[in-house]
């Protein structure tokens, strides 16, 4: 498994518990493994971005513009900031809350519209209401694993691979919870790629 991912979103979304569990999937299957995260004003909900490369041996932390194989983003407007990061054919992960930013809160720039028919242009994009399925599963604030069960369908790792990762990362009380986040998640992409 050789693979550069970005992961964005706002502080608080748990970006960084994401990208520990790639970290631990990666390790579990002795895999080199780097991780840099880049903080903005991440605990007054500004943005948040990590760099996951992953593979026989990693030297750098950083992933190039036009490299990335996949971005997990956790917000919409997020997504659109990471684009430049992904490589042609990459794949994209998107939930598709808006978190509205300080400027658009305050009433001195609005919330563009048009951002997932940006994304589509991309190629790969699957774009979905993680919230909405993370609730539904009775996981509000699993919305980071929602989105790396969609993430995990279709890659080389098993499902129960990543399910050991995720439950070696997160509090034992809410392993259960994640789990079936998680599982949610991946079925959510199941069905996205049945449906072509």
């Amino acid at each position: 498994m050789k693979m550069d991912i970005i992961i964005v979103g706002v502080g608080g979304q748990g970006i960084l518990l994401a990208s520990r569990v790639l970290g631990r999937l990666a390790m579990n299957a002795g895999r080199d493994v780097k991780v840099s995260e880049v903080h903005g004003m991440s605990q007054r909900g500004g943005d948040v971005i990590t760099h996951v490369r992953i593979g026989e041996t990693v030297y750098s932390p950083l992933i190039e513009e036009g490299t990335a194989d996949a971005i997990i983003a956790f917000e919409q407007m997020e997504a659109v900031r990471a684009l430049p990061y992904l490589k042609e054919g990459g794949r994209l992960v998107v939930n598709e809350q808006k978190i509205m930013p300080m400027p658009v809160l305050s009433g001195t720039a609005s919330y563009p519209e048009t951002f997932l028919s940006t994304l589509g242009r991309a190629g790969g994009l699957f774009a979905f209401d993680a919230l909405r399925v993370a609730m539904g599963c009775g996981a509000q604030r699993a919305v980071n694993i929602v989105l790396l069960g969609a993430f995990a369908q279709g890659q080389t790792a098993a499902q129960e691979d990543w399910l050991e990762a995720v439950s070696a990362c997160v509090p034992s009380k809410t392993i259960e919870a994640n789990r079936r986040a998680f599982l949610a998640g991946w079925e959510a992409a199941n069905e996205h790629e049945k449906r072509g």
